[in-house]
């Protein structure tokens, strides 16, 4: 994970943010160091990086700009809005008001941690 400036494009760390994927364990043999298919929205809808990710050895899924939704790719990116809403439901973290940069990635991992732990408590009141 890295921090950029409040104004800048996603897109421009797509590239480095798939330098950081660890290795995928799997069956037997050796691991993949690459997933199979990188899924996005239409911020990412750009030739350029298209042909960087395929590059990569990945196949990109990215909705195209100016095309009506229904591209089937919302039924597997529910899960990051998701989490992103529940990191927007703390207050500070919606904006980021701190300067310094560990400030916030504490808050973060502050904000994570109790996510992690309503949903644990919630799976163990099911059971």
């Amino acid at each position: 994970m890295s921090l950029t400036g409040g104004n800048r494009n996603d897109a421009t760390q797509l590239m480095p943010l798939l330098a950081k994927v660890p290795s995928i364990p799997g069956l037997v043999g050796r691991t993949r160091r690459r997933p199979d298919t990188l899924l996005g929205d239409r911020g990412y809808d750009h030739d350029k990086y298209r042909r960087l990710v395929w590059a990569q050895g990945i196949k990109p899924v990215i909705a195209r700009r100016g095309i009506p939704h229904g591209s089937g790719l919302g039924v597997h990116r529910w899960v990051v809005e998701r989490t992103i809403a529940w990191l927007h439901g703390f207050r500070r973290l919606r904006i980021r008001w701190e300067r310094r940069d560990d400030i916030h990635e504490a808050l973060l991992g502050l904000a994570t941690c109790l996510i992690t732990h309503r949903n644990v408590q919630r799976l163990c009141w099911d059971l």
